[in-house]
């Protein structure tokens, strides 16, 4: 199910999920212009292998690929379906937190989700790159504060487009079991989900509970007016 976009109007201009969106493209377009051994450097040297945290060899740095490697992306499809999330739902998020806010929740879930795999799978020598974890705790946060909203999703059936307009909390709500079951899957597996052509299921749980957590905590000291019932609450 490819989202297209949702039913809530953002009230203020997005520019911090803007700019992180800009600053992932950035960072990803110098990535790609990198021959393929400067490439693997970037990423062993950015991106997050949770053995070096387990015996950090340079003190502190090993810390910060906590931060650094959510910023790196392996692949065109990688970086695009983690923006393409970002930007429908990072908007309506922004929009309740503020931009400092926002941001701090942003970088704070992807450290989470990173913790999540790295204690899940502390041993392991392979690279962990993305920004997922960091746009699950945001998709954990678009949960919690807007239930009634709907996504417009497209649905491949067979070679026909199939339009369909599905509450978040049902589209969210599939999207977590997805991770969850497939995280469990591969739970008993050493390393699993933490190849680099993989998916790290665990971050995606980990951010995504965080966001659940965390959302009302960060929005609980922002007021609206009486109006903007109507716009996030639609009949």
């Amino acid at each position: 199910m490819i989202p297209l976009r949702d039913t809530v109007r953002s009230r203020s201009l997005p520019w911090m999920t803007w700019a992180l969106i800009a600053l992932n493209l950035v960072i990803f377009f110098y990535e790609s212009a990198l021959g393929e051994s400067q490439f693997n450097q970037l990423i062993l040297a950015f991106g997050l292998v949770p053995a070096r945290l387990s015996f950090p060899s340079v003190q502190l740095f090993p810390w910060l690929t906590l931060v650094t490697s959510m910023f790196l992306h392996g692949s065109w499809f990688h970086v695009i379906s983690n923006m393409w999330f970002l930007f429908i739902f990072g908007d309506n998020v922004e929009d309740r937190m503020g931009p400092s806010r926002y941001l701090s929740f942003y970088l704070a879930a992807g450290v989470i989700a990173g913790l999540g795999q790295f204690f899940l799978y502390p041993s392991s020598t392979i690279p962990t790159v993305g920004a997922s974890g960091a746009i699950a705790g945001v998709l954990g946060a678009y949960f919690v504060l807007y239930p009634r909203a709907r996504v417009i999703t497209l649905v491949p059936l067979f070679i026909l487009p199939w339009f369909v307009e599905i509450p978040a909390l049902v589209y969210l709500g599939i999207w977590f079991l997805t991770q969850l079951f497939s995280g469990l899957v591969n739970l008993g597996r050493l390393g699993a989900g933490m190849d680099f052509g993989g998916i790290a299921w665990w971050a995606h749980i980990g951010g995504f509970i965080f966001g659940l957590l965390a959302a009302r905590l960060v929005t609980a000291s922002r007021r609206y007016p009486v109006w903007h019932a109507d716009e996030y609450w639609p009949w």
